[in-house]
């Protein structure tokens, strides 16, 4: 009989997910696995070091249940293994980016958990920093140090919130740092106040800041934010909430890469954040793991432009063959 862990966090999502625990260990039940519970400690890396010993104890899924942090350190549990068990994944933080990507229920941990019953799986790229793993986010630069500075205590009870308060207090004091950036395409050598590489379509509660992202494609959508100017910035916002215009700008540079080397040409360490927690300093390599582990999504759900090319489900298979029915004079196109 398959197992199933299942990882959660009792002071995430107002320390609520306690009282969700035997149903969800019932949905994991009726899935047909054998499941078992493992509540996280104050301990540093309680998750990461749970998730690593479920793995190499040969458990078939792992279901981590909490925050964005959660699911960072579960995945820095499972990625550095040779074999990895499916994960699934039970928002319960402030802005679950990773859960708003894959269409996961982020108000009902137990319909979360059900997806499992759903059965539908894609296999997601996760991105390597240095010896640290993540799963949605890799940023540097002044511009994202804002996310340091909101109090725990305030993101639980503001939300996201909490970060457009910080940020609005902490932006007119943002300036550019001196970077090298070696990505596929070019190189960059000059001021920045941000990079930021992607995974998903779903970055600090927002789908229109890396708008065409595709799950397990193999590439990281890289922004560079070149300017500090406190107006010139503001624009860009107001490009991103009309459509993710803010690409085409002259003070972005927004491409594809599978790669990127990042320093700060100044001398000066700049600090990583990897998934909205601290992930070291540069310099620092960064490294895209195509399709390195499968986790169940909601995949009816997902917009086809943002699913991969080799990853398009066999949901959507059955619209392609109804298309190629209808292709009456063998030209490709319908009629």
């Amino acid at each position: 009989m398959p197992r199933a862990r299942l990882i959660y966090n009792p002071t995430s999502g107002n320390e609520g997910m306690r009282r969700y625990v035997a149903d969800i260990l019932d949905v994991l039940e009726q899935a047909g696995y054998e499941s078992s519970a493992f509540q996280t400690t104050p301990k540093p890396f309680s998750a990461k070091q749970e998730a690593a010993r479920a793995t190499a104890a040969g458990f078939d899924l792992i279901v981590g249940a909490g925050g964005d942090g959660t699911i960072n350190e579960v995945i820095n549990g499972i990625a550095p293994a040779p074999h990895r068990p499916k994960l699934a994944i039970i928002p319960a933080g402030t802005t679950n980016d990773y859960a708003r990507a894959l269409r996961i229920p982020r108000d009902d941990p137990v319909a979360a958990a059900k997806l499992v019953l759903k059965g539908q799986t894609l296999a997601m790229d996760i991105g390597r920093a240095g010896k640290h793993y993540f799963m949605n986010i890799a940023a540097g630069g002044l511009l994202t140090e804002l996310t340091y500075q909101v109090p725990s205590e305030f993101k639980s009870i503001f939300g996201y919130f909490a970060y457009v308060v910080k940020g609005a207090e902490m932006l007119p004091a943002v300036s550019a740092v001196p970077m090298h950036l070696e990505y596929d395409d070019g190189v960059y050598d000059g001021p920045a106040s941000m990079f930021l590489l992607g995974m998903t379509n779903s970055v600090g509660g927002f789908e229109q800041i890396v708008p065409d992202s595709a799950l397990g494609d193999g590439t990281f959508s890289l922004i560079v934010v070149k300017t500090a100017n406190l107006a010139e910035i503001l624009v860009l916002m107001g490009k991103v909430l009309n459509g993710g215009k803010h690409v085409d700008d002259p003070n972005i540079i927004y491409t594809k890469t599978a790669k990127l080397s990042a320093t700060r040409t100044d001398g000066e360490p700049m600090k990583i954040n990897l998934d909205g927690d601290y992930g070291g300093v540069t310099p620092m390599q960064f490294e895209n793991l195509k399709q390195h582990i499968e986790m169940f999504a909601n995949v009816d759900e997902i917009p086809k432009k943002n699913l991969g090319p080799d990853v398009i489900p066999a949901s959507y298979m059955a619209e392609i063959e109804e298309v190629a029915h209808h292709d009456v004079d063998g030209d490709g196109k319908i009629g």
